[in-house]
């Protein structure tokens, strides 16, 4: 059986639209998160998030790889990085808001790596060997992310008054964009019900008390649920995307199949 074929009960498109979502998260907030390069606050702090960055844009590797694999019309993971449109990017929303300011960028590590982490813990369990396998190594890498930005926030929420003060109102600014978080669609229902990821909106309940928690200890308010963006897992963008990706895919766009 040819690697890129999964169990025959598996919805192929919807595999691959699940990957490019996934792999599409890791590359975006890959790229803001190296915007941070040489910028940090302090000491290290700026290599600190390179690492972070780097990490992710190895996953995103991993994921675009097999969702080109699996999608069979010859796409590498480079090809899908560099040379699709605004509009065929599946990223959630959160991950292309702007830095802001470093307790900005922070917050919004850190509530997606709590998402990132409940996310990949499911998926070291899918039937799909390929995607256990690079949750598997995945899962590692975030779960260091997730207790850096988890202690970052807390000893910034619980630091100097205005230290508590950015937080909060990065926490208060990016609330309305976690809620795309855990809304499904008949993709994930296809994938979920023959055992490759989870239901989105059963990691809810768990990202719930990780984040609670870390509000409390930071003695940060937890804004109320109400409006939440979503548009990006279909294609659907802010602005903000459009100047990241013409930074992003300057080189291959100028230069088509540049090499080095």
């Amino acid at each position: 059986m040819s690697i890129a074929t999964l169990e025959p009960a598996v919805d192929q498109a919807a595999l691959v639209e699940f990957l490019l979502r996934i792999g599409d998260n890791s590359l975006i907030l890959g790229h803001r998160v190296s915007e941070w390069c040489g910028r940090g606050p302090a000491l290290e702090e700026d290599i600190a998030l390179a690492n972070t960055a780097l990490d992710l844009i190895g996953q995103t590797q991993l994921w675009l790889g097999l969702a080109g694999e699996v999608e069979g019309r010859g796409r590498s993971a480079d090809d899908l990085a560099y040379l699709r449109d605004g509009f065929e990017f599946r990223n959630i929303l959160l991950v292309e808001r702007p830095n802001g300011d470093f307790g900005k960028t922070l917050m919004r590590q850190f509530l997606y790596d709590a998402w990132h982490y409940l996310l990949l813990k499911a998926l070291k369990g899918s039937i799909d060997p390929r995607v256990a396998e690079i949750a598997e190594k995945a899962f590692k890498e975030v779960s260091y992310h997730l207790d850096r930005s988890r202690d970052l926030i807390i000893r910034l929420g619980d630091g100097t008054a205005e230290s508590h003060r950015r937080m909060q109102e990065a926490l208060d600014d990016l609330w309305a964009f976690t809620g795309e978080m855990f809304v499904g669609d008949a993709a994930d229902t296809a994938l979920a019900q023959a055992g490759v990821i989870p239901e989105p909106q059963s990691l809810k309940a768990g990202w719930d008390e990780i984040v609670s928690d870390a509000f409390t200890e930071a003695t940060l308010d937890r804004p109320m649920d109400g409006y939440m963006h979503k548009g990006g897992r279909r294609g659907v963008h802010t602005e903000h995307l459009g100047y990241l990706l013409a930074e992003m895919q300057f080189l291959q766009r100028a230069y088509p199949g540049a090499t080095w």
